[in-house]
Formats: C-alpha cells, sequence, structure tokens
C-alpha cells in the first residue's frame, strides 16, 4: 500500500501573521523554533524584529479564551452567516461561538474581568479573592481555562 503521508512543516517554513507586519516567522534562536506544530494557531510574543525578514521572540502559545478574556480591545458578538462570531481588535481576529448563549457569557465574563482589575487599579489592597464577586469571576475564569 502506497500513498502520499502529510508531513509536518519545516521550523522555517513556519509563518504567522500579525495585524501591522503580515506575516512573520519564529526566530531561529527562540525555543519554539523547532516547534513543527501548535494546538492553537494563535502566539503572543515580546519581541519582534527585522533582519532578511520579519521574525518573533520570546513566543508562546495562547488558546482561544484565555485570548478573548485577556486580549486587548473590546469584545463584540455578531451574526454572520447564521454563526455567532465573537470578535477582538476591530474584528481582526475572531471566532465562532457554539450557540449565541455562549457567545453572550463570554462576552459578559470579559466585561465583569474587565471591571474586577478596574476596582484592583483603583484599590490596591483589594483581595481579589476574598470578595465573594471576585472570588466567583476568577473560579468561573479558571474552570472555563482549564476543562477547554
Amino acid at each position: 500500500s502506497t500513498g502520499a503521508v502529510k508531513m509536518q512543516p519545516k521550523a522555517e517554513e513556519l509563518k504567522f501573521v500579525t495585524k501591522n507586519d503580515g506575516y512573520v516567522h519564529i526566530h531561529p534562536s527562540s525555543v519554539n523554533y523547532q516547534a513543527r506544530h501548535f494546538e492553537s494557531p494563535y502566539l503572543v510574543y515580546h519581541e519582534k524584529i527585522k533582519t532578511s525578514r520579519v521574525f518573533i521572540r520570546d513566543c508562546s502559545m495562547v488558546s482561544v479564551y484565555p485570548l478573548v478574556l485577556l486580549g486587548g480591545g473590546q469584545v463584540h458578538v455578531q451574526l454572520q452567516k447564521g454563526e455567532f462570531v465573537i470578535s477582538l481588535d476591530d474584528g481582526w481576529i475572531r471566532f465562532v461561538a457554539a450557540s449565541h448563549q455562549v457567545a453572550e457569557l463570554v462576552k459578559e465574563l470579559r466585561c465583569e474581568l474587565d471591571q474586577l482589575l478596574q476596582d484592583k487599579i483603583k484599590n490596591p489592597s483589594m483581595d481579589l479573592c476574598m470578595c465573594p464577586r471576585g472570588s466567583r469571576i476568577i473560579s468561573m475564569i479558571v474552570k472555563l481555562v482549564t476543562t477547554q
């Protein structure tokens, strides 16, 4: 029996897209340079440099829920072609939700987390784990992120 076997791309063939720079590559000095597969298509990075092409260094894979809950910009929910889409960063990053209810719950959880963090900034001595509202929000986020 013969046939084609799908091969993982070589490290230098992997490329990602950023909003401002288009395609970028993982720098050869990065620990993740040899990684040929990521469970999530999203990476966060610390440094971006341009030599022969644009490279990112100090990168880590990030899954969908942490990106939605902790990523920049506002969260929006829209109905597009019969699917409920959660969007970030003015629509540049988009996810399809399982249902309208899931999309709205994720959006509301993000709003609650943002408000909780604003409260913490205003009152640095506040213990988020001891206040009832804070502990509920944090435990819900932990449960969501660990069971996705």
